[in-house]
């Protein structure tokens, strides 16, 4: 029969679609000096890989690590399946367990897809009643899927009515290079400003002359169209 994660590899071979992985190749921007350069997909779609983190909900936390430093996308997305699975059904313990794995390997959360699935759903949920200096260092990193770590993260938090740190790591990124943060950021104060608008007006009004344009849309999106044209073309 082999060990469970052989047979977890060879049904992630056998679901394998090479149209579909080169598909997401593209998607993913695995080209040279591209944010994904070097990634390999197999061509899973994410229902197959959710269903294959359920399937294999107790693979062992070492087997986890396995998968998490292969360089099949598809295995990683798996992996983290598991480990958000398995989080949100543990004690307090085996939270800080797996809260500190992550940690360990967040090397392995190095595409956009990984890092929403799984920041806020681990870290964001671990930290929310503790200490976050953790996200303002990972904001200040080199590592442009650490800052996206960062500012996702606090996705738990904004769904909890809390969106201070949401807005100081935002401020922090301001002046990112990076487009996938200039979205994530984005993405985050609009999330605010549907729970708390007046919040969100706020920032942008302190805010929006200095965001780049990417973020500055992003965080419009629920904005009455007239409101939103105003603050593109910088006449509020």
């Amino acid at each position: 029969m082999g060990s469970m994660l052989q047979q977890l590899r060879q049904e992630v071979t056998k679901l394998s679609d090479p149209k579909k992985a080169d598909i997401l190749q593209r998607f993913f921007k695995t080209g040279k000096g591209q944010y994904g350069e070097g990634d390999i997909f197999v061509g899973l779609v994410v229902p197959q890989s959710r269903s294959l983190a359920k399937k294999y909900k107790n693979l062992s936390l070492p087997d986890i690590a396995t998968m998490l430093d292969s360089k099949i996308h598809e295995e990683r997305i798996i992996a983290l399946f598991i480990l958000v699975n398995r989080f949100e059904q543990g004690d307090e313990k085996q939270k800080k367990e797996l809260y500190t794995f992550y940690l360990k390997k967040r090397k392995a959360v190095n595409n956009w897809d990984l890092v929403d699935l799984s920041a806020s759903q681990i870290l964001g949920f671990y930290l929310f009643d503790k200490e976050k200096q953790l996200l303002y260092d990972l904001a200040t990193s080199k590592n442009l899927w650490e800052r996206r770590i960062a500012i996702v993260s606090t996705y738990y938090f904004i769904r909890q009515q809390q969106f201070t740190d949401t807005l100081a790591i935002a401020t922090l990124l301001l002046s990112d290079k990076q487009d996938l943060i200039h979205k994530a950021v984005g993405w985050m104060l609009r999330e605010v400003g549907k729970r708390d608008p007046k919040t969100l007006d706020r920032y942008l009004m302190e805010y929006y002359k200095k965001m780049p344009r990417t973020m500055l849309r992003y965080a419009l999106e629920h904005y009455p169209p007239r409101r939103r044209e105003g603050y593109m073309k910088g006449i509020v």
